[in-house]
Parts: structure tokens; C-alpha cells; sequence
């Protein structure tokens, strides 16, 4: 876990670097899809929601919800992602809906900065380390053009 600052700037510029964005969802892919077939199913996405707590915490406290809430919410999570209704997840679907729930995210938080506790793996924690990336390269150019 990692404490960070971040706005939704930070999430739209890594979701808009195609490069990068790809990248990283291709790999939170893979590690989803457990038995290697390229497609998601809905147990392998279930135990990505289990593991980032979803449902199990309101504000970081943990709460105790109902099963059959939680079992209804990951469904319907599942069935945003699978835009053909076919019962798996291809990484062109997981893609589109991961961008769209990270601009979404981009667009709640707005241009204010805000301190979050980011886990080592998220996307949110590739998005700010982009952001530092792109900030370094381009004072690194600054100090380049100044020199010559």
C-alpha cells in the first residue's frame, strides 16, 4: 500500500497514453486470467473484487453485508464488463469498461488533489507513477534546452 496525491489529471493523462494504459491493463489482464484461455470468467473477476474489498469496507471500516447483496453487485459488475453477454470477459471488453470506470473516477475527483492509499498493483498507482515519469522527462528536457 502506498499513500499518494492524486486528481483526476493524473488518471486522464495515463488513460490517455495509450501506450501506457494499454500496457497496464494487458497485464492486470493476464494476472486475472488464471487459467490462461484469454477470456475472464466470472470467478476469475470475483476474486479481483474479493481481493480489492469492494464490498467489505465503507470509507476503509469494515462492515458486514449481506451475501446475497454482494453476490448481486459482483454480477452486475460482471455484466458491465461483458459487453456481448457471452459469459467471459475479453481483454478489448475489459479495456473499454476499465476506461471508462477510471475516467469516471477521473472525472468524481476533479482537478483538487486529494490523499489516497493506493494498493502496490492499481492501475491508480500506475496512473501517479506515470505522472511522475511524464513530470521527470520533461524537466529532464527542460535542463537539456537550457543547457545547449
Amino acid at each position: 500500500m502506498s499513500v499518494e496525491i492524486i486528481d483526476g489529471t493524473t488518471i486522464t493523462s495515463f488513460v490517455e497514453d495509450e501506450e501506457a494504459f494499454s500496457a497496464s491493463v494487458s497485464d492486470l489482464f493476464a494476472e486475472l486470467d488464471a487459467d490462461k484461455d484469454g477470456l475472464l470468467s466470472y470467478m476469475e473477476m470475483v476474486k479481483e473484487l474479493q481481493r480489492l474489498r469492494v464490498m467489505e469496507t465503507h470509507f476503509g471500516v469494515d462492515v458486514k453485508r449481506d451475501p446475497e447483496e454482494v453476490a448481486r453487485v459482483y454480477e452486475s459488475l460482471f455484466v458491465q464488463f461483458d459487453h456481448d453477454m457471452n459469459g467471459r470477459v475479453d481483454e478489448d471488453e475489459f479495456k473499454k469498461e476499465t476506461k471508462k470506470m477510471l475516467l469516471a473516477i477521473a472525472n468524481g475527483l476533479g482537478s483538487l488533489p486529494v490523499q489516497m492509499a493506493l494498493e502496490h498493483d492499481s492501475l491508480l498507482l500506475k496512473a501517479v507513477k506515470h505522472e511522475y515519469s511524464c513530470a521527470a522527462a520533461s524537466a529532464n528536457n527542460n535542463l537539456l534546452a537550457n543547457a545547449a
